[in-house]
């Protein structure tokens, strides 16, 4: 088990060291004096028994080791450490950077607003000066523009009387002190939109900075300073990392580069590294957000003009909001020149902890010991094991992981920050890991490797080959955080915070062709048509039965009802019948004619007319 003095004795010796090393004219934060001495107590090379008892010569010796590392300017992993502790204790994320400077603005203001909502003017020149603190209120918590400037504060007064008159501090004085409070927050808003609008305008805006126009000329600038520190930095990362290799290679090569501290060098560039790509990550991600900014910005500002230009009067749904929205995009616009800022200042601050690897190695220096050693990128490196991959049936109990056979492949979190993990232990260098070699995925970890060979190695005794890397980790304590190895020392954690607690820890999704049949309506439906899954209905029939078992039924007779009963009859109702004949016949009835014959006459001179009736009777048809 690790050593774990108790804390009286751990704050006296970093009270102790922290005293001789001020004494020294080195004075040291009490974190890094902190993680100095577990770094001392891990190291093996030191032989601090974790079992023994602690005594006054051993907390004496462990003093005298952390104040010599500390003292030690001429190593570059002090440099590392300190890096580390700075970064660690200055970085702060977006969200984090925000939330902190509007409590500290808010703290700033509070004094002022107290006044304000406390205040009980009685005369009129004490309404006058609640006023005026208004005023300052609504000006300093906009931060556009200089309290000591007449122009400001004559624009800022003259902004919140048209929408805020004298005359309405009467009925603002008898709120309560949170509507008080509500309401200065929305004047703020108001006025600065009103300001900004004049600005748009060119009515107005006196000490408003073009912020769109400043951080439009600032984002590339700042990300093209980065991207130069980041380059110089890839230019040293990879001559030292020759350099190492070179050593491995030839025994010559070893015995002259084995005094130097091209190791701790090497370590102090990657680290510098990784930190100066979390910053540029987050100036792509301001860059991003000022770009959506402006175009929301010119939008509202187009949407202002349209509204309100040249109209005697606009009313206040219409134009209120417009401003509240404008106020929102430009305070996101100070926050984006808060954060470039911070930025660029922790950008700076950072290039300090390079001196000293700079001083070891300076570029004469580099030039003749790189004489006849071929220098590698990391891109170069990649690109020369794209072609060869882990072939997975060599290998029956370990999971590898590839691109086709992964959805979240880019997503997942790799060990020791990309690095190979075969290299560390066995080499002591940092190479870049070629996930396209496969990844392996050990014990809910994924492992990246430098080459083909190198992963075979590894995964024939995995766990032999982290614990390599963790005491490679217990030499140099600065790869306990460029390695981000905090899950194998959690006992630093109070004096390290772990950095990558934040971090999402994706879980490889594996693809695979399948199907599966299942048969529909296995069992028969058993529906109970009485179930009642709402209480409250099941309340309902619950009290309908509680009532009708107090209910009784009644009857009563009259008169007219006396002897009287009722009756019914039932009767058959008609039914249809129809019958069917065998063959169908029918009868022809003759037509009766009379037929008057002779009307043309004939051989007979007189005419002789005959009547013919060829009517028959029925009976002799």
């Amino acid at each position: 088990m690790p050593w774990e003095p108790s804390e009286g004795v751990i704050r006296h010796i970093i009270r102790r060291a922290g005293l001789q090393c001020a004494a020294h004219g080195q004075p040291v934060s009490e974190t890094l004096l902190a993680f100095m001495v577990k770094a001392v107590v891990l190291d093996p090379r030191n032989d601090f028994d974790v079992d023994q008892i602690l005594t006054e010569e051993h907390v004496q010796n462990l003093i005298q080791l952390c104040v010599s590392r500390l003292l030690d300017t001429t190593n570059p992993s002090l440099s590392t450490i300190k890096m580390q502790v700075y970064f660690d204790l200055n970085y702060a994320s977006r969200a984090e950077l925000l939330r902190e400077h509007q409590h500290v603005l808010e703290g700033r203001l509070a004094p002022l607003l107290r006044d304000i909502t406390d205040s009980c003017p009685r005369v009129q020149e004490e309404m006058k000066d609640v006023y005026r603190m208004i005023v300052s209120y609504v000006l300093l918590s906009s931060g556009l523009g200089s309290p000591t400037d007449i122009e400001v504060v004559r624009e800022v007064t003259a902004a919140l009387q048209s929408i805020f008159p004298q005359t309405a501090l009467l009925t603002f004085l008898s709120l309560s002190k949170k509507d008080k409070e509500q309401q200065i927050k929305n004047l703020t808003m108001l006025v600065t939109g009103i300001r900004l609008y004049n600005k748009e305008c060119g009515k107005g805006g006196k000490g408003i900075d073009d912020l769109p126009a400043i951080l439009n000329e600032a984002i590339p600038s700042t990300t093209q300073s980065v991207e130069d520190h980041l380059n110089a930095c890839h230019v040293l990362a990879h001559r030292y990392t020759a350099l190492l290799e070179s050593m491995h290679e030839d025994q010559n090569r070893y015995r002259q580069l084995s005094s130097l501290k091209l190791k701790e060098a090497l370590f102090n560039v990657r680290q510098y590294e990784a930190f100066l790509c979390i910053l540029l990550s987050d100036i792509t991600t301001s860059g991003q957000e000022i770009e959506k900014l402006n175009v929301e910005f010119t939008a509202t500002t187009e949407q202002l003009k349209s509204t309100i230009h040249n109209k005697v009067s606009v009313e206040t749904k219409e134009a209120f909001p417009l401003f509240v929205a404008a106020f929102n995009l430009w305070t996101r616009f100070q926050d984006e020149i808060l954060l470039l800022s911070f930025l660029t200042n922790m950008t700076n601050c950072l290039q300090q902890f390079l001196e000293t690897q700079s001083q070891l190695f300076p570029e004469e220096l580099l030039t003749s010991l790189l004489e006849g050693v071929t220098v590698k990128t990391d891109k170069e490196r990649i690109t020369e094991t794209m072609g060869t991959r882990v072939n997975v049936s060599d290998f029956k109990n370990q999971e590898w992981l590839f691109p086709e056979t992964t959805t979240n492949f880019d997503q997942l979190l790799i060990q020791y920050h990309g690095f190979c993990a075969h290299a560390i232990g066995v080499k002591g260098i940092t190479l870049p890991g070629n996930p396209a070699i496969g990844i392996l995925k050990h014990k809910d970890r994924c492992y990246v490797f430098s080459s083909k060979e190198s992963a075979y190695i590894f995964a024939q005794d995995p766990d032999k080959f982290i614990q390599l890397n963790v005491e490679k980790a217990k030499e140099h304590a600065e790869l306990i955080q460029l390695l981000d190895l905090h899950h194998q020392f959690g006992y630093l954690a109070p004096h390290m915070r772990v950095r990558s607690a934040d971090k999402l820890v994706m879980k490889p999704t594996t693809k695979c062709d399948s199907g599966t049949q299942t048969d529909t309506h296995i069992l028969p439906p058993t529906i109970v048509k009485s179930y009642e899954w709402n209480e409250w209905e099941l309340r309902r029939k619950a009290i309908k039965l509680a009532n009708l078992r107090r209910r009784l039924t009644h009857a009563m007779q009259t008169d007219l009802s006396h002897l009287r009963r009722e009756n019914s009859t039932q009767v058959y109702l008609p039914k249809d019948v129809s019958t069917q004949t065998k063959r169908d016949s029918s009868s022809s009835v003759p037509r009766p004619q009379i037929v008057l014959a002779g009307l043309r006459g004939g051989s007979s001179a007189a005419t002789q007319m005959v009547q013919v009736d060829d009517f028959r009777k029925v009976d002799e048809a």
